[in-house]
This record gives C-alpha cells, structure tokens and sequence, in this order.
C-alpha cells in the first residue's frame, strides 16, 4: 500500500508538467494566434477584445496562475468556432475515443495471446515462422494504410461493413458495433503484432523454469502445463506492456478517426487544429495526456498487484 501511495504522489509532477506544457502551446506557437484565429482581415479592436477575453493582453505568470485555477474548476475555455464550452465538446467525443481505443486493445489481446502461445509451444516450426511472418506484416503496416484497404475491401467491394461513422446508436450498442468493427482492426492489427512477440518472448522463458519440468514431471498434461501453470506467470510482464501501448492507441485514434470519420476526439483535435480553435485544441490535449498519465499510473498499480515480488 505505502507503494502505491508513493507512486501516486510521483504522478503529481508528472501532471504538473503535462498542464503546464498544454499551457505553453499556444505561446509556443509562431505568429500571432488571435491573429490566425480571426485572419488577415481583423481589425486592431477586433484582435484587442480576443486578447483580453482570452487573457492574452496579461503577463505570462499571471496567464498561468489564471490556467491552473480555471483547469482546478473543470473550466478550459470556450470553442471560438463552435461557439460551445471546450469541457462538453470534450465530453460528448471522449467516449467516443475510450471506445475505440478499448476495441482495438481488446482485439489486439484476443490475436496476440493465442498466437504468442502458439509460437512458443511450436518454437522454430512452421507455426512459428508462420506467426512471425504475418506478425512482421502487423508491424509494417501502419494505421493510415491499412484503414482505406479495409474501407476499400470491406466497405465498397465486399459492402460488408459500413464506409465511417459511428451509427446512431449509443455507445457499444449492436447497431453501432459494424461502425466499430474496421477502425477497430486498423488500430489493433500493429497492437496485435507487437503483443504477439511479447508473449512469446515471456512464454518461451518460463517454459524453460524448472517449476515448469517439475509439473511435467508430475504427468501433467501438456495443456495444463502451458495455460494453467506458464501462460499466468508469462502475461505478467506484458501488463506494462499492454498500458503503454494503451496510450500510443490513444494517440494513433488521431489518424483513425480521421480516416473513417469516427467521432472521437482526435477528430475533434484535427478540426480545432484546421480551425485554429486554440482552447479547443489546448483542451483535447489536456484530455489526452492526462488519460495517458492515469493509464500509466493503473499499469503500474496493477502489475504490483499481479507480481507478488512487488508488493511491500
């Protein structure tokens, strides 16, 4: 517990740094964003009243007192283009994002685990030179290739699948799950690839333990030897794994839901960035590292959970 207590106060700073970098963004930007955020054709009175509404026109360390007390009180602004609060446009894509991300998580462990057993067990044979072939073909295509395959194959020749969008259903509901389906697959084919390699790695160093030899030596079949005794030791190591892949997937969502058009928010940060809607895009980066930074925090947590030698 004393751990996990010190781990949570080790987050602080790290959220500390994530605020204040969101913060510096729009200083860091070249030019003048009131400027790009009203064009070339704004008067001196129109750029003045957008400097003072946002608290551009006050010192940097009084800009950044204001931030933190304004991210402390849940508010980030207001959407210049879409004329709307930033904390409900963020609110009603985030889900949208969590969705997707989980999907293509859960369909990466759903491929890799079997897989990397497999390649383990038939360690140097076909199956695992079959494995790692398709795994190495999972690496080598990125997100943004293989979605407008998919979409072409799946979509437009085959009409399987709908082309975007994300139905008019609620969330996770089974008239949205063909939306879901495609970007799903583009995000996990890669996740699914790297996991693979992982889990074999970890499945061929503890059936290599003696408790391993000593199960065997009991007449244990070679099932219950693989998943009941290595398969649970091996997936420990790939929880840290699988937590900071969780975060790159957050961070590719960008370029998938761009593709097929799925309302999350990396979509929304793309518009706020074609826009120049800077509150808009200070606040969905805001959301995306602190969820990054609380995934972090629930890996680490959870894998002193699962790994007895941990725990203190």
């Amino acid at each position: 517990m004393k751990s996990i207590l010190i781990r949570v106060l080790l987050t602080l700073p790290v959220v500390w740094l994530v605020v204040s970098l969101v913060f510096l963004l729009i200083h860091l930007v070249p030019g003048d964003p009131v400027q790009q955020m009203l064009g070339e054709g704004a008067t001196a009175s129109d750029l003045s009243a957008l400097r003072h509404q946002y608290g551009l026109d006050l010192p940097l360390s009084t800009q950044y007192i204001h931030y933190w007390r304004d991210v402390l009180h849940g508010d980030l602004g207001r959407s210049i283009r879409l004329n709307d609060t930033v904390v409900h446009l963020i609110s009603t894509r985030y889900p949208y994002t969590i969705e997707l991300t989980i999907s293509a998580l859960i369909l990466g462990l759903l491929l890799a685990i079997p897989a990397g057993v497999m390649a383990a067990v038939y360690r140097s044979r076909w199956q695992d030179q079959g494995i790692g072939l398709v795994s190495l073909f999972g690496l080598s295509v990125p997100a943004f290739a293989l979605g407008p395959i998919l979409i072409l194959t799946f979509s437009i020749k085959l009409g399987w699948l709908p082309v975007s969008g994300s139905g008019s259903g609620p969330l996770w509901s089974f008239d949205g799950w063909p939306y879901l389906v495609l970007p799903s697959i583009a995000m996990g084919v890669s996740l699914a690839a790297i996991l693979t390699r992982m889990v074999r790695t970890a499945m061929l160093e503890e059936l290599n333990q003696d408790y391993i030899r000593t199960a065997r030596a009991k007449g244990l079949t070679e099932t219950a030897v693989v998943y009941r005794h290595a398969l649970p030791n091996a997936l420990v190591p790939i929880v840290t794994v699988v937590g900071l892949q969780f975060g790159a997937l957050l961070a590719g969502a960008i370029v998938t839901e761009t593709i097929f058009s799925w309302p999350g928010l990396g979509r929304l940060v793309i518009a706020a960035i074609s826009g120049r809607d800077y509150a808009l895009v200070q606040g969905s980066l805001l959301a995306i590292g602190l969820t990054y930074v609380l995934v972090n925090l629930l890996t680490d947590i959870t894998y002193r959970w699962v790994n007895p030698r941990m725990r203190s």
